[in-house]
C-alpha cells in the first residue's frame, strides 16, 4: 500500500494566536506530493485543523491516499488509559479529551484545568505538571520534582528509545510536548469523527483507509534539516519540509510497515528504528523541496532563420510545434479520480467488453440448429436467465429459456427471437421461423477484446472514456501531472480586480482572467502571478516566481518593441527573447522567451488580439506541452452573412456566430477594444493569408469556440 500525499504538521499550543507574519512556535504543515513539497503557516489550531479537513477532502475525492504525521504524543504511559476511561485502548483516551479540552478558535483553552482535574484521578501528586506563574492549583504542581506517588512510568517506551524525547506530563516551558497532545488529540478525535472510517489511526488501526494518520518525532532527522534548511528559514518550516521530502521519498512498501509498528497501547513514533533510511531519504529529496522544474527547452527553441520579417500564421505554427516538447510528470491515480488528465501510457483492455455473449432484447433464447422454418414450437425450461442473474443450467436443444436484455446466454443457448414476434401456449413459446442464426445477441469482445487497446497514450480523459475504462475493469491510469500554467498581467494603466476604483487614465485587467479561465478549460492548473506595473524589477520578480511554480508562462500587455513595452526589453536583455512579428489580425507581436528555462508567450495587451492569439498559437502549444499532442481546431466551411473586401498579406480572425440559417455573420465592428465582441461572438471566421472580397453567400472557414476547447 502506498501513499499520494505526505503532510507532516508542526503542533503549536499557544494560548492566543500567531504572528501574522510567519513565525517560530506556531503551526506548519509541510505537504508533499508529485515530487514536491509546499509550506503552509497558520495562526490558530482551528485554522490548522480546517485546513487539514480541506486538504483530506479534496485528496480523498481526488482518489490519493494521505499521510498525516503530527509531532505530539499519539498515546500515554501504560496505565493512563484505563484510569481515565477504564480500559486500555488509546483512542478511547481521544475522545475522552475532546470532552474535557475547551480550545477557543482564537486559541483560548482550558488545559490547564484540564491537567488538575485529571490529576484527580490518581493518587499522590501528578503525573502532569508546569504551568503558568499565574494559575494557582495545588493539583498541578509547577515543577515535576514536585510530583510522587502517582503511579504511572515517566515515558513510554517509544519515547524512552527517541533521544531527547521529552514526557507527555510535561505542560510548560520548552518541550511542553504534554499542552500539545492535551490540544491535538482533541482536534484530531474531531477529524476522525469527520471522516469516519475513511481514517485509521496507526498502529492502533489497521484498515488501508484513505486518510492515515501517525506520530512523528522530527529530531528524528535533526542532522538532515540541519544540513538541508535554507538559509534564513524557520527551523520549524524547515523540519516539516525535510520530513515531509522524506517520508515520500521512501519506499512505499516501507513507509506502510513502518506506520503498522508499535505498541497497541502507548503507540509509537513513526520512523523510530529507521533514522538512517529517513536521513538518507530527506537528502534524496532535497532537490525537490521546490516544485518540481519541467525538462527545459533550449534557449533557441523559439529562433527564426535569419532574414524573417514577418512570419506566416502557418510557419509560426509549425515552428513552435517543432521547438515545444511534454514537458509534465506521470502518476498513477485511480480512474475515478482522472477526467480531464491526460494518458501517459496506453490503455489496454483487462477483460472483454462484453465478456461473455449476451442477449441484446427481452424475448426467448434457444439453440438456433434445432429450428428451421414455419411456425416454430418450442418448450419453456423452468426459471430463466436476467442480467446480473445468470441461469445456472444449460437449454437442451429445441428448448427455449425466457431471457431478459443484458442476461448471459446460458449453455446451449445462441439466438433470441425478440419478445414482440412470439406467443405463449401455455409452457410453450410459439413464433415464425426461420430465424437468423445469432439473432439479438452481442458476442463477447464485439465491444472490445480483453488485451485490446482502448484509448492510447496523450488522451485526453472525458466523461464517455470514464465509461469505457470502468467497463473494461480499469482501476487505475497512468496519467500526466496537469501543465502549470502561470499568468502575469503587466502595464502602468491596469488596476488588478474590478474590487478596486479605476481613475479615468484606468483600466480593469480583462486579461488575466480571461488567460486564466482559458487555462483552467484546457485542463491545466492555473498559476495567478498577479499584475506589476511597468517596473523591469518587479516585472522581473514575478517572472522568476512563474518559472519556480509553472511550466509555461502567459503574459499579455509589453510584447511589442515601443518605449513602454517592458516584457519584450526584459526578456531580450535577461531572457532569451525571439519577437515574432506575425503576419496576423488582430495580433501581430507575439514574444515568444525562455525564462530560467521556462516557455514565456507574451501576448498583446489588448484583450481581443491576447484572446486570438492565445487561442492560434497557445492553445495548440500547451496541449503538446501537457502530452496531449497537437491539436489544430476544426473548420467548417459555412457561408459568410456578411460583405469584406481584405487586402492580402496578413491573416485575419473575425469575430462571429452562426445564424439560425447556419451562416457566417461577424461583429458590427473589427475595432480591437470591442470586448463586448468576444462575448458576443462563439467563434472566429479565418480569413486566408490572400487578398480575399467576400460577400454574403460566399464560403468562409468558420471555427467555433468549441473547436478551441474555449467552454
Amino acid at each position: 500500500m502506498s501513499f499520494d500525499t505526505i503532510a507532516v504538521v508542526d503542533w503549536s499550543a499557544r494560548g492566543a494566536p500567531s504572528p501574522a507574519k510567519p513565525a517560530a512556535d506556531a503551526i506548519w504543515i509541510g505537504v508533499a506530493r508529485d515530487g514536491a513539497v509546499s509550506c503552509h503557516y497558520h495562526r490558530t489550531r482551528a485554522a490548522a485543523t480546517a485546513a487539514l479537513a480541506a486538504l483530506f477532502e479534496a485528496e480523498r475525492a481526488a482518489g490519493r491516499r494521505v499521510l498525516a504525521g503530527f509531532d505530539f504524543p499519539f498515546a500515554y504511559p501504560r496505565g493512563f488509559a484505563r484510569a481515565l476511561t477504564g480500559g486500555d485502548d488509546p483512542l478511547a483516551v481521544w475522545s475522552a479529551l475532546a470532552g474535557r479540552i475547551a480550545d477557543g478558535p482564537d486559541n483560548r483553552n482550558n488545559r490547564f484545568a484540564a491537567a488538575a482535574a485529571l490529576n484527580d484521578l490518581f493518587p499522590g501528586i501528578g503525573p502532569f505538571w508546569g504551568c503558568p506563574a499565574g494559575f494557582s492549583d495545588p493539583r498541578l504542581p509547577q515543577k515535576g520534582s514536585a510530583r510522587h506517588g502517582h503511579g504511572l512510568p515517566e515515558k513510554r517506551g517509544c519515547e524512552a528509545r527517541a533521544r531527547g524525547a521529552q514526557p507527555c506530563w510535561k505542560l510548560y516551558t520548552t518541550g511542553s510536548v504534554g499542552s500539545q497532545a492535551l490540544l491535538g488529540l482533541p482536534r484530531l478525535q474531531a477529524l476522525r469523527d469527520r471522516f469516519g472510517p475513511d481514517l485509521a489511526v496507526r498502529p492502533f488501526e489497521e484498515q488501508d483507509a484513505p486518510i492515515v494518520l501517525a506520530e512523528l518525532f522530527p529530531s528524528l532527522v535533526a542532522g538532515a534539516v540541519a544540513d538541508l534548511a535554507e538559509p534564513g528559514e524557520i527551523r520549524d518550516r524547515a523540519q516539516v519540509r525535510v520530513l515531509a521530502g522524506a517520508l515520500a521519498a521512501l519506499d512505499p512498501g516501507h513507509l506502510d510497515r513502518m506506520t503498522r509498528e508499535g505498541d497497541a497501547e502507548e503507540g509509537w513514533i513513526l520512523g523510530l528504528g529507521h533514522e538512517a533510511a529517513l536521513a538518507a531519504a530527506a537528502r534524496r529529496a532535497a532537490p525537490a523541496r521546490a516544485p518540481v522544474l519541467p525538462p527545459r527547452l533550449s534557449d533557441d527553441c523559439f529562433a527564426m532563420p535569419q532574414g524573417v520579417d514577418w512570419v506566416p500564421v502557418d510557419d509560426a505554427l509549425a515552428k513552435l510545434r517543432d521547438g515545444l516538447h511534454p514537458v509534465t510528470g506521470t502518476e498513477r491515480l485511480a480512474t475515478a479520480a482522472a477526467a480531464g488528465r491526460v494518458l501517459a501510457e496506453d490503455v489496454s483492455a483487462r477483460r472483454s467488453n462484453p465478456p461473455r455473449p449476451n442477449a441484446a432484447v427481452d424475448g426467448y433464447g434457444f439453440a438456433h440448429a434445432a429450428t428451421g422454418a414455419g411456425v416454430q414450437r418450442l418448450p419453456l425450461v423452468a426459471g430463466r436467465a436476467a442480467a446480473g442473474q445468470p441461469h445456472p443450467g444449460a437449454v437442451p436443444a429445441g428448448q427455449a429459456i425466457r431471457i431478459l436484455t443484458g442476461a448471459i446466454l446460458p449453455a446451449g443457448v445462441d439466438t433470441v427471437v425478440l419478445e414482440e414476434d412470439t406467443a405463449l401456449d401455455g409452457g410453450t413459446v410459439v413464433f415464425d421461423g426461420p430465424v437468423k442464426p445469432f439473432a439479438n445477441t452481442r458476442k463477447a469482445g464485439e465491444d472490445v477484446a480483453e488485451g485490446a487497446l482502448a484509448l492510447p497514450a496523450g488522451h485526453r480523459l472525458r466523461a464517455p472514456d470514464m465509461a469505457l475504462l470502468s467497463a473494461l475493469g480499469i482501476a487505475e491510469v497512468t496519467a500526466r501531472r496537469p501543465l502549470r500554467v502561470a499568468v502575469l498581467s503587466t502595464g502602468d494603466e491596469i488596476v488588478d480586480t474590478p474590487a478596486k476604483p479605476a481613475l479615468p487614465h484606468q483600466i480593469w485587467d480583462a486579461n488575466r482572467p480571461m488567460l486564466l479561465a482559458l487555462a483552467r478549460g484546457w485542463g491545466c492548473e492555473a498559476v495567478d502571478l498577479g499584475h506589476a506595473p511597468d517596473d523591469a524589477a518587479r516585472i522581473a520578480r514575478r517572472l522568476d516566481a512563474g518559472a519556480r511554480r509553472a511550466d509555461v508562462i502567459l503574459t499579455s500587455g509589453g510584447a511589442s518593441a515601443g518605449d513602454e513595452d517592458h516584457v519584450s526589453a526584459l526578456l531580450r536583455r535577461r531572457g532569451r527573447l525571439t519577437s515574432w512579428r506575425i503576419a496576423v489580425k488582430p495580433g501581430r507581436p507575439l514574444a515568444l522567451a525562455v525564462w530560467r528555462g521556462v516557455p514565456v508567450f507574451g501576448l498583446p495587451g489588448n484583450p481581443v488580439a491576447a484572446l486570438v492569439c492565445a487561442l492560434v498559437f497557445a492553445r495548440p502549444a500547451l496541449s503538446l506541452m501537457a502530452g496531449a499532442g497537437w491539436v489544430e481546431p476544426r473548420r467548417f466551411t459555412v457561408p459568410a452573412a456578411f460583405s469584406k473586401r481584405k487586402k492580402p498579406g496578413r491573416r485575419e480572425y473575425l469575430r462571429a456566430r452562426l445564424t439560425p440559417d447556419g451562416a457566417a455573420e461577424v461583429f458590427r465592428s473589427e475595432g480591437s477594444g470591442r470586448i463586448s465582441g468576444l462575448a458576443w461572438a462563439t467563434g472566429l471566421v479565418e480569413l486566408p493569408d490572400g487578398a480575399v472580397e467576400v460577400t454574403p453567400g460566399s464560403p468562409v472557414a468558420y471555427i467555433p469556440y468549441s473547436a478551441f476547447d474555449l467552454v
